[in-house]
Formats: C-alpha cells, structure tokens, sequence
C-alpha cells in the first residue's frame, strides 16, 4: 500500500492469525503516542485464495449449513467466512481538532495479550481467568 500509493515512514505487515487488525490499531495509536508520525493507517484484509480451507472446514462439517455465525448461541453449527478489508486514518485527536478533521471515533485505549493455552479458539485460559 505504502509504494502504491508513495506513502513514506514505517509501514509493518502483521500477522496474528485473528487479532492482526487490532494489532496493527494498537501499533499505530503507539506510533502516534510517540510522535513517530502525525497520521497512521491501520487495517486488515482477509483474502481467501484456494478453496483449501472451505474443503476441509466442510469435511470436519465445520462451516454453518447456512452461511450464518451463530458464535456462542445454543443453535451454533459451524462458522461463515468471508473475504473483506477494512482501513482507519488514525490521528491524534488534539490534531484532528486542531486541523478540523471530522473525528468519527475516539480509541481510548488498547493493549496486546496472549494468554497461552486455551481449551478452544473463543474459551479464555481457564488458569487466567479464575484467579
């Protein structure tokens, strides 16, 4: 994005599987803390290339019949994936308001977690969270 479009300044590619949009928000509201840049991007893209992952999801009958999520409700039946991207303009909000920039949204705060080993991709370690 950064050559396409003659974009200067750092420009990370991350990767966490789920979180990585989040992440990359939280990397820029750090550089922006810093004074590393006055205005970041942050984003995330999900690109399905091979039908790869849709045959052995459905072989395991882990897609939904429906093509519906139903997360964490009793009628759940498998997930619905889908291809997407999503990009912010993150700016200071001082400098948003100081260059009369529409402010949409304000972050007010985040963080970067692992929590280690879990019983299942959406159950929180059971030994964090008890205690």
């Amino acid at each position: 994005m950064s050559y396409s479009f003659g974009l200067e300044g750092p420009a990370v590619t991350v990767d966490t599987a789920c979180s990585a949009s989040l992440v990359a928000l939280h990397l820029a509201a750090q550089a922006l803390r810093a004074g590393e840049c006055s205005l970041a991007i942050a984003g995330g893209v999900t690109v399905m290339a091979t039908p790869a992952s849709f045959v052995e999801f459905s072989r395991q009958r882990g897609l939904a019949a429906d093509g519906r999520c139903k997360a964490f409700a009793e009628s759940a039946d498998g997930t619905a994936w889908a291809e997407g991207a999503g990009l912010l303009l993150v700016e200071r909000l001082s400098d948003a308001v100081a260059n009369g920039h529409e402010v949409v949204a304000v972050l007010r705060g985040s963080a970067v977690n692992q929590d280690g080993a879990s019983n299942g991709l959406t159950a929180p370690n059971v030994l964090r969270s008890s205690g």
